[in-house]
């Protein structure tokens, strides 16, 4: 099992997860963070800190599609070891669904 970053994240990224995540997989893009599959533990000490919701673990439904996009990102975007800031406008958009057309591709910057 592996924990994934799904699209509450989005337009978010409020980054609770990255200060208890023991093996630091996360990863950083412009609006959101992704989980590197392969290095998550398991340990699911992330997901009750996300205040949104968004860290699930893969035993949801459409699990596979929610892997291969965090994996993707993963492997491109700068790997997150301290916690920043959310995102300015983070608390209009926590509560919306289905955010995955807002996605950016950009990495952190």
């Amino acid at each position: 099992m592996t924990y994934l970053v799904t699209d509450e994240c989005i337009n978010c990224k409020y980054q609770d997860c990255i200060e208890v995540c023991p093996v630091d997989c996360f990863y950083e893009g412009e609006n959101t963070i992704v989980i590197n599959t392969d290095e998550c533990i398991d340990c699911g000490v992330c997901e009750p800190e996300c205040p949104v919701g968004a860290i699930k673990p893969d035993t949801i439904h459409n699990a596979d599609f929610w892997i291969q996009l965090n994996q993707k990102y993963a492997e491109v975007w700068p790997n997150i070891l301290v916690k920043g800031d959310p995102l300015p406008k983070a608390d209009v958009w926590a509560d919306n669904k289905n955010k995955l057309s807002l996605l950016s591709e950009k990495a952190a910057s």
